[in-house]
């Protein structure tokens, strides 16, 4: 969340509308970085930076 501004956008928002605690958000990030990682692997591309929306 401290590098990546599409993850630090979900984790505010997790933190701020969702009402999550920082470990619930922070947890939610690191399984949505593992998901991505995993379809990176799966499909054999490398990291794309995506503009934040």
């Amino acid at each position: 969340i401290r590098f990546n501004p599409v993850l630090k956008i979900f984790y505010e928002r997790l933190i701020t509308e969702n009402r999550r605690p920082g470990r619930v958000a922070l947890t939610a990030v690191m399984r949505k970085t593992l998901v991505i990682l995993n379809a990176m692997a799966r499909d054999d591309q490398p990291w794309r930076y995506a503009a934040p929306a």
